[in-house]
């Protein structure tokens, strides 16, 4: 019988969690199901209340933390438009100099102008983009 109460306990927190989002009801029905297989085992009601409260604590001391920097990492948008491209690198097609110059990033053909007024950067070398102006990729000689 205390089997099934810890187990009616696990699920009102399972339910109680998809309603916060917080991860603390559902550290803590861990320990109600924890405490529910002691029951079912032939556990004292003394036991199984030092393993629920051990199981709940350490889930929110050790695994709630993990599982909550795990979604936060993965909750970060990919950057887009210019941002996206600022960084990356490009390959030199035409001369770029502080005037003129044109680039190939990831596909695109692009207008750039070199970052250093007295850098020259000849087709075929790589190059980073510093700065994304209007239409036009401000970049740095790679290496």
């Amino acid at each position: 019988m205390d089997a099934l109460l810890w187990l009616a306990l696990a699920v009102a927190l399972v339910v109680g969690e998809l309603y916060t989002g917080t991860f603390v009801f559902l550290m803590i029905a861990a320990g109600a199901g924890a405490a529910s297989v002691i029951a079912a085992a032939g556990g004292g009601l003394g036991f199984q209340a030092l393993v629920f409260s051990l199981v709940s604590i350490l889930s929110l001391v050790g695994i709630r933390p993990i599982v909550r920097r795990r979604l936060h990492r993965q909750a970060e948008p990919a950057p887009m438009g210019l941002e996206a491209i600022e960084g990356t690198t490009g390959l030199v097609l035409e001369r770029v100099n502080q005037d003129a110059g044109l680039i190939k990033i990831g596909g695109e053909m692009w207008s750039a102008r070199s970052f250093d007024a007295a850098q020259v950067i000849e087709p075929g070398e790589r190059v980073r983009v510093i700065e994304v102006k209007g239409a036009v990729a401000i970049v740095w000689r790679e290496g």
